[in-house]
């Protein structure tokens, strides 16, 4: 059943892309999924961990090894880097539908998945932060939320940055900051003018995990996600941070971060869903044909015929959304709204779909053998992550109405 998705008419994608494409399926198909078994069960890997360190905690460095040489001799690990630094530079909708292809399975795929604003740095920073990061040598997280300043960070923020000769001086607690206590980098936003706060008051640090006024505490914040947290509460207790590792503007952090939001925690999510929707819906109908219940295929009964129908409505319709989104991007259109969109759909969309699956599977839908409880569990969290659903309708409501 499973179609190819390079699109067709406004979405069709070049010839070089397709090729692209057809590799990352055939990686998937050879090294990936052959490797499902052993990482399903596994209570090493966690949502929310970076591609590299979630596949070294279950499988090692043999492992791990092979699919980053996979992933550099293809130049599949600079997929969504610019050329300028060594990547492939291609737009925005062709990575959409590479990536795709990669969320087909739960394991992960390694690649150089860049914060878009870290190709701010600028001077020394390049040679610092950014390049090692491009590489692999250094891993991101990234901070805005807070214990009371979720929905409107831009209000709310409490964590502050003084000013105090040529060095920032931080304070505040950071909630729920993916990946934290792994990552080499931190990008912390802080108030630095509590009058203009969003509106120009808020700025970028670009802040070492080792700096001594960084405390994380441990564990982790449990959840239902994964065996493993990678949730975590972080203290800034008198971080001096020097002037050079401001990440931008002084006071365009707020901005800074909505670009990250836009495309890494909203348009990024529709391959996220779409992926793992086309897994279940090909799966679903694997299963519905051989299924056999009072001596015939559960394919025969109407129930089933119209989950799977209702599955690839929701697939169908979510992809078109996406790959028009990411293409008004590459335009140079202003997606904040548009990508606040595409999240909550694919989130709501592909929750539906997996539930379809699990139950079109009945008791193996809840088994651990199989990837669809795992994809529910990440989708249904993309309800509240990167934004809560109404709090997208609500961005979208408002361009609305503004005319």
């Amino acid at each position: 059943m499973e179609e190819s998705q390079s699109g067709s008419g406004a979405f069709s994608l070049p010839p070089e892309v397709v090729e692209v494409c057809d590799v990352a399926k055939r990686i998937v198909h050879k090294e990936l999924l052959p490797l499902e078994p052993e990482y399903l069960p596994h209570p090493g890997h966690s949502f929310g961990l970076k591609e590299t360190i979630n596949l070294k905690s279950v499988f090692g460095d043999a492992v791990l090894d092979r699919l980053v040489g996979i992933a550099r001799d293809t130049g599949l690990w600079y997929l969504m880097v610019p050329e300028k630094f060594g990547g492939l530079g291609l737009p925005m909708l062709s990575q959409i539908a590479i990536l795709e292809q990669f969320y087909y399975t739960a394991v992960p795929f390694p690649f150089a998945n860049v914060p878009n604003i870290l190709y701010e740095c600028q001077g020394d920073q390049i040679e610092k932060f950014l390049k090692p990061v491009v590489e692999g040598r250094m891993t991101t997280c990234f901070a805005q939320t807070e214990p009371n300043a979720g929905s409107d960070p831009g209000g709310m923020m409490q964590t502050r940055a003084v000013q105090k000769g040529r060095n920032w001086v931080l304070n505040g607690t950071k909630m729920w900051i993916s990946m934290a206590a792994e990552s080499d980098l931190m990008l912390v936003q802080a108030v630095t003018d509590p009058d203009q706060r969003q509106r120009g008051g808020i700025t970028m640090f670009l802040v070492e995990r080792n700096n001594p006024g960084v405390h994380i505490e441990q564990p982790g914040i449990k959840t239902w996600l994964s065996p493993r947290s990678a949730q975590y509460i972080v203290h800034f207790k008198d971080c001096v941070v020097p002037e050079e590792d401001v990440l931008g503007e002084i006071g365009q952090g707020f901005r800074l971060g909505q670009r990250w939001l836009t495309i890494h925690d909203r348009l990024l999510r529709g391959p996220y869903a779409l992926g793992k929707m086309q897994r279940a819906l090909d799966m679903s109908i694997d299963w519905a044909k051989q299924r056999t219940t009072f001596g015939k295929p559960i394919a025969e009964r109407q129930s089933i015929q119209w989950k799977l129908v209702d599955m690839y409505v929701d697939l169908t319709a979510l992809r078109a959304m996406t790959y028009q989104m990411a293409a008004r991007a590459d335009a140079g259109e202003d997606i904040r709204a548009e990508a606040g969109m595409v999240k909550f759909t694919s989130m709501e969309w592909g929750v539906r779909t997996l539930d379809h699956a699990i139950q079109i599977h009945g008791a193996m839908g809840e088994s651990l053998e199989l990837p669809l409880t795992l994809f529910f569990r990440h989708l249904r969290h993309g309800y509240i992550g990167g934004g809560t659903n109404e709090i997208q309708r609500m961005q979208v409501a408002r361009k609305l109405l503004r005319g």
